[in-house]
């Protein structure tokens, strides 16, 4: 059983239908009621196979009721996806302090209060279950939904690339903290994904050109290609890996100069 939130569209979306035919039943949490209630029922609300809950994961009370609904539902929690976020424009000289203080609050503290819930049920379910850590750790994953900008930055969206570089640190202590109770926390760091918040890109031949210039696989992920990363990490596949962020970035981070998009 999955949560994923920011599960409406983009890439929580894929990571949601991906599960789901992976045979896990799935909440989709997230602001975007038309979305997520149409998705809820193409993975089947009616046979009690998805769930859609409207949460505001920067909010303690949201959070806590998004628990509760999953509880009330499945009964229990194995995997989450903590997909979430949001971006506002600025650099150091003209990001407002309202725009910083949002996306800290969606990307960061939103991701916390959704992980620290999600770990407390999973614990209590491991103790309930009496689960040896050797299969703990093949049945629950927690997987941070990080960004390549949490190494490498871009001058007009700091308070995002601040916040990825604070979500892999996170991933890291949660990882060593449930190590013992077999839970793992991973990452994933998407480069350029075909979603709306890349829409003004792909809708500019220019820009396109300097994106595809740092990029050796020539091409923009799908969605799907990010889902899968999170499905491999949300399987027993991925028992001995915990603490790492998995780069989906088509080669950037490897690359120390352009390449020429022809």
């Amino acid at each position: 059983m999955a949560i994923v939130t920011g599960g409406a569209n983009g890439i929580g979306k894929a990571c949601a239908r991906r599960l789901s035919a992976d045979g896990l039943k799935v909440v989709i949490a997230d602001r975007d009621e038309a979305a997520g209630h149409a998705l809820a029922e193409e993975l089947g609300a009616d046979r009690e196979r998805a769930l859609f809950v409207d949460c505001n994961v920067a909010d303690r009370l949201s959070v806590a009721n998004l628990m509760a609904e999953t509880r009330s539902a499945f009964g229990r929690l194995d995997v989450l996806v903590n997909n979430a976020g949001i971006v506002a424009k600025g650099t150091i000289l003209d990001l407002s302090e309202e725009d910083f203080d949002k996306v800290m609050s969606v990307n960061l503290r939103g991701s916390f209060l959704v992980a620290r819930a999600a770990a407390r049920q999973m614990c209590e379910q491991v103790d309930a279950d009496s689960e040896r850590t050797e299969d703990a750790r093949r049945r629950y994953a927690i997987i941070n939904m990080s960004s390549i900008n949490a190494v490498v930055a871009i001058p007009d969206q700091l308070a995002y690339c601040a916040t990825k570089g604070a979500l892999n640190q996170m991933t890291k202590s949660m990882a060593l903290a449930l190590a013992p109770r077999g839970i793992r926390v991973n990452a994933v760091g998407p480069g350029s994904v075909n979603t709306d918040v890349l829409k003004s890109v792909l809708d500019n031949r220019a820009a396109m050109d300097r994106v595809m210039s740092r990029t050796p696989l020539g091409r923009i992920a799908d969605p799907d290609e990010i889902a899968a990363v999170v499905a491999f990490l949300a399987s027993g596949d991925s028992s001995y890996i915990t603490g790492e962020c998995i780069y989906a970035d088509g080669g950037r981070l490897a690359l120390n100069y352009v390449v020429d998009p022809d």
